[in-house]
């Protein structure tokens, strides 16, 4: 990858983006691990870790696209 201030501004949006992401993940991720989580509704659990799943696919691709920089 190229130096930060080498990349084109898309290229900054990815990487913000991506690292936006993971700190809303990383948000999601401790309260999953709550005792207010597992006091929801299953259908609720089921969704938010779904949710988590599909947070965590998107890091990847957009990672993946930061390494082709």
């Amino acid at each position: 990858m190229q130096g930060t201030n080498q990349l084109l501004p898309y290229q900054q949006r990815v990487i913000q983006e991506r690292n936006e992401l993971d700190s809303k993940l990383g948000s999601l991720l401790t309260f999953i691990g709550t005792p207010v989580f597992h006091s929801l509704d299953g259908a609720d659990r089921a969704l938010l870790k779904q949710q988590a799943d599909v947070m965590a696919e998107y890091s990847r691709i957009l990672s993946i696209r930061i390494a082709r920089f």
